[in-house]
């Protein structure tokens, strides 16, 4: 397969990708994998789900393709999810190319299970931040969230605390991800939220969106940003806004007095962010998700595999961008797939 250079294709097209409402779309979304070592409620029903066919999920020749026509693009941001990244093997060498590809800003979102032995070989690859999912720092609440029973669970809770800390030793930028469940997890919001206390980091609270294992999701167990907001500032006292580096994030930082870190929040529900979204999504199966909440897709497989050329992908990139809408519908259809199909 011919390798895409993102300097020839700005030769031959715009260098940006331009969805509805002016906004410039510069971050991708990558899923490698749909498979995952944990089952949190939050991404997929207790069961699992079938796991996607071999030969439906692009190999990393194939993403590395699509990554370098997103460059090409002007896209400079490149996320890599799953599923868990970690379990597919081969990612430090796929990260190695990315940055060839002229992604500079890389980074990855994961459970942290595997990523104590593997943090120093990541960031050697050129990888530059980690989003870890941390719910509960309580062993016994982290283990039921994640939906591993007894001594499986306690472990994993030791595995992602262990793969915290290694992010930090190796130098990270560390983001710490959590999604508030009444009746669940919203007594660990706060031991949660001082970690901020401590290290230099952003914890985020997430509002649970009704994608993945609709059992959980409900109207009473729903906890608003606003909610965690006022929860977190009891606890804390005074929360200072922080200063806006990215206007296209969707958290909004504060910082409590002293701090080295700060606590965000993410409300996709009772807030929406979507007129400063700035990304695309592609999941493991190569389809192009104009938005997490919609069911709209691209193929991007099919004319990948057909042979087609850089041009016809860039075509389907600024496709998907015109898709893009200015507002979700609140999950109304994202297409049946579960979180772990989609990308975290």
């Amino acid at each position: 397969m011919t390798k895409s250079n993102p300097r020839m294709l700005g030769e031959h097209m715009t260098r940006e990708l331009t969805a509805s409402g002016g906004r410039r779309l510069t971050y991708l979304r990558m899923s490698v994998t749909d498979l995952c070592n944990l089952r949190c409620g939050y991404c997929m029903p207790p069961e699992g789900v079938p796991k996607l066919r071999h030969h439906d999920i692009l190999t990393f020749e194939e993403m590395a393709r699509l990554a370098a026509v997103a460059a090409g693009l002007g896209m400079t941001k490149l996320r890599l999810t799953g599923g868990e990244p970690l379990v597919r093997r081969g990612l430090s060498g796929f990260i190695r190319r990315l940055g060839e590809e002229g992604f500079t800003d890389l980074r990855l979102t994961t459970n942290g299970l595997l990523l104590a032995p593997m943090a120093a070989e990541l960031k050697a690859a050129g990888l530059r931040g980690l989003n870890i999912s941390l719910d509960a720092l309580e062993p016994a609440i982290y283990a039921q969230l994640c939906g591993l029973p007894g001594p499986e669970g306690l472990r994993a809770a030791r595995q992602a605390w262990e793969g915290f800390q290694a992010a930090l030793a190796c130098g990270f930028d560390v983001k710490i991800n959590c999604v508030p469940i009444r009746g669940v997890n919203d007594g660990q919001l706060l031991p949660l939220a001082r970690l901020a206390l401590e290290y230099p980091i952003d914890v985020r609270f997430i509002e649970h969106m009704p994608i993945g294992d609709g059992r959980l999701w409900n109207a009473d167990r729903f906890m608003s940003a606003a909610e965690v907001y006022t929860m977190l500032a009891d606890g804390l006292g005074t929360l200072t806004p922080a200063k806006v580096v990215d206007p296209s994030a969707p958290a909004r930082l504060y910082r409590p007095a002293g701090a080295p870190g700060a606590v965000g929040f993410i409300s996709p529900l009772s807030g929406h962010f979507c007129g400063d979204c700035n990304r695309l999504r592609l999941t493991a199966d190569g389809k192009m998700k104009p938005c997490l909440l919609t069911g709209q897709e691209l193929d991007l497989r099919a004319p990948l595999r057909a042979g087609a050329d850089d041009q016809t992908l860039a075509a389907l990139f600024s496709q998907a961008a015109c898709l893009k809408p200015l507002s979700h519908l609140a999950a109304d259809d994202h297409g049946g797939r579960q979180m772990n199909r989609i990308g975290g």
